[in-house]
């Protein structure tokens, strides 16, 4: 997604516009998820940390001031979110600590090269699939289509749609066995 085509989006968002909302939550939300998981180590708990944040961009979207990228908004939130969660917690004050040191020694480049890092083994992977696997898969997890949307796309039956994701995601799980420790729990979380 280019810059124009976001700014284009979050303005569109700023009136209301849930497919300008979805085209960004479909954007943002695997970096987010990611960068939570990374601090509670809970799948779960990354989840119920991403609804938050996009739940509260929803509630802000009239007063969102940048219309050049949300993802430092969208990451600023998060992390309020991860410090809020760990305030409950015995250990929270040492967590906070550990954000902020974060936040000090790793800038978001640290995170982006990550990030990319992680895409760049997945990406390779799935060109790995056989190509009705692949596209399966990209427009099952990627582009959130239902088995029906993709059955008409592909031009193939609803049971073959089930068999090409299926086995592509086994067959995933076996090419991303090396991947670093990053890649394996965000493909964890892409291969569900």
């Amino acid at each position: 997604m280019s810059s124009t085509e976001e700014s284009r989006l979050i303005l569109e968002l700023r009136s209301g516009s849930d497919k300008a909302f979805n085209a960004l939550y479909r954007r943002y939300v695997s970096q987010l998820y990611y960068f939570s998981l990374r601090y509670t180590k809970s799948a779960c708990d990354a989840e119920e940390i991403v609804h938050d944040v996009f739940v509260r961009l929803w509630n802000i979207r009239g007063h969102i001031k940048s219309t050049e990228s949300l993802r430092p908004l969208l990451f600023v939130m998060a992390k309020h979110y991860l410090i809020n969660a760990f305030r409950s917690n015995v250990n929270s004050r040492v967590y906070e600590d550990y954000l902020n040191y974060t936040d000090i020694i790793a800038d978001s480049v640290s995170h982006k090269m990550e990030y990319d890092e992680f895409c760049a083994q997945l990406s390779d992977a799935l060109n790995r699939l056989p190509e009705k696997q692949r596209r399966a898969i990209e427009l099952s997890r990627f582009e959130g289509m239902s088995v029906d949307e993709i059955a008409e796309i592909l031009n193939i039956s609803k049971q073959t749609v089930y068999n090409n994701i299926h086995m592509g995601l086994k067959r995933l799980k076996n090419l991303l066995e090396g991947m670093t420790l990053l890649a394996i729990i965000g493909a964890n979380a892409i291969l569900k």
